[in-house]
């Protein structure tokens, strides 16, 4: 009787603290399921609005939910293949960190890539607006007109000009909105020759051909400056990738040798040395190839 009562205070015992265990697990669970579902949608709607303001500025036609959406299926995807490929942790954690990079640093590019073909743009539209304001047009038949002959994205920043005039913008706000989109010293010019000329008056037909022209000859030292800056700056590539393509190459023909560099703690401190003397020096000749006009 008494190995009975034993065994089942045994027993109740057992399926008490699996129970405990279970109820234990489960409360876990949940809350780290709250906290990564709470981190998440956190990171969905700075993501979304994010490209929702980026798109706008640049003038695109995107679903931010469907970039989220594939952004997380390639965060899931590519480093798993990675991990399953080389098994190898850190560069799984590089190909993520990359992957959550890789839109910010797309649209500074486009970004950048846009507002170069705007400063291009710039003295051909500003002499063409000067030919149609000698020809008695109005400032607002005049950007019509630049509109209608401009590719993009220059046109599409002054028909958002023009349809704001149309909804009774007031042309200050409407120079400012532009000048937000348009972070360029060039239109600043622009903007402030239009806002002077509002305000005391004068030719402004010579005002936007002079500031077109002096854009011109602006654009052409700059062009003779890169041309003459393209070789330190293309040693200043070569200079970074080198020890990358290296390390590379004899990581394939010494595996050996180079398995110490990823595996060692001193081989780590050598990594973050050459990483950090890398920084410093490219950021360097970056320095003296780059000069301001």
């Amino acid at each position: 009787m008494k190995e009975l009562f034993f065994n089942f205070i045994s027993g109740s015992s057992l399926l008490l603290a699996v129970g405990a265990i279970f109820i234990g697990f489960t409360m876990f669970w949940l809350a780290v399921a709250g906290r990564v579902q709470s981190k998440l949608e956190s990171y969905q709607e700075n993501f979304t609005n994010q490209a929702s303001a980026n798109a706008a500025d640049m003038f695109l036609s995107v679903d931010p939910q469907r970039l989220f959406r594939l952004n997380i299926i390639a965060l899931i995807l590519f480093p798993a293949l990675v991990y399953l490929l080389t098994r190898h942790l850190p560069t799984t954690l590089i190909i993520a960190v990359a992957i959550l990079l890789i839109p910010g640093l797309w649209y500074r590019s486009a970004k950048a890539k846009r507002l170069r073909a705007i400063e291009r743009q710039m003295p051909d539209a500003l002499a063409m607006v000067a030919g149609s304001l000698r020809a008695g047009a109005s400032l607002n038949i005049a950007i019509e007109n630049l509109v209608a002959e401009q590719p993009p994205p220059l046109s599409q920043e002054f028909d958002m000009l023009l349809k704001e005039q149309r909804l009774g913008v007031d042309l200050d706000i409407s120079l400012a909105n532009m000048e937000k989109r348009i972070p360029l010293q060039d239109f600043s010019m622009l903007a402030t020759a239009l806002r002077i000329n509002r305000e005391v008056g004068g030719n402004l037909a010579d005002t936007i051909e002079s500031l077109g022209e002096t854009l011109r000859r602006k654009g052409t030292m700059e062009g003779k400056i890169k041309s003459l800056t393209a070789q330190g700056q293309m040693q200043g590539y070569v200079m970074t990738g080198l020890p990358i393509l290296l390390a590379v190459l004899l990581n394939f023909l010494e595996p050996e040798a180079m398995e110490k560099l990823w595996t060692t703690g001193v081989g780590w401190v050598v990594i973050v040395v050459i990483v950090v003397m890398e920084i410093l020096g490219y950021t360097m000749i970056k320095k003296i190839t780059t000069i301001d006009v």
